[in-house]
Parts: C-alpha cells; sequence; structure tokens
C-alpha cells in the first residue's frame, strides 16, 4: 500500500479530525474512501455508457420511413397544414 502526503490548511484538518472523531472514522479511512470513488467514476460512465449501447441496440423500435432535416424542428407550421405562414 502506497503512501499519500497532503498539504491542508490547520483549521481545515482540525475540523475534519472534529467531523471523523463523531463518525468514529479515521481521516486516512475517510480520504481513502474519497479515492475510491474517484478513481472508480470513470469506470461507472463507461459501465453507463455500455448499458445504454446495449438498450439501444436490443430497442424494437424504429424510425420507419420518416427522415427529416437540420431545419425540420424550427420550422413554422400553422394549423392550414401546409406549413405556410400567412
Amino acid at each position: 500500500m502506497a503512501n499519500l502526503t497532503i498539504t491542508s490548511e490547520d483549521e481545515l484538518l482540525g475540523r475534519a479530525r472534529l467531523r471523523v472523531l463523531e463518525q468514529s472514522t479515521p481521516v486516512n479511512a475517510l480520504l481513502r474512501d474519497y479515492l475510491v470513488a474517484y478513481a472508480g467514476a470513470d469506470d461507472d460512465r463507461q459501465r453507463a455508457l455500455a448499458d445504454l449501447l446495449d438498450l439501444s441496440a436490443a430497442a424494437t423500435s424504429r424510425r420507419g420511413a420518416a427522415t427529416w432535416s437540420r431545419e425540420d424542428p424550427h420550422a413554422r407550421h400553422e394549423p392550414g397544414g401546409d406549413g405556410s405562414v400567412s
């Protein structure tokens, strides 16, 4: 196991020590838990992305013959049905 040395303001470390005393958790354990969560965040994102791609591939819905252009969502459609504006 590797050692890590950090520099912190005395007041901040004092407040952290008081808080971990209330929780009966050593500062080292608190920092180790944070590093585990921080280092694993990329793994969680990669798993979530893989799950999303798997769901997308397994989906049975399709867009059919529908096509649209980039401008279509911004086109103004009036109640006449022909899309023209008077």
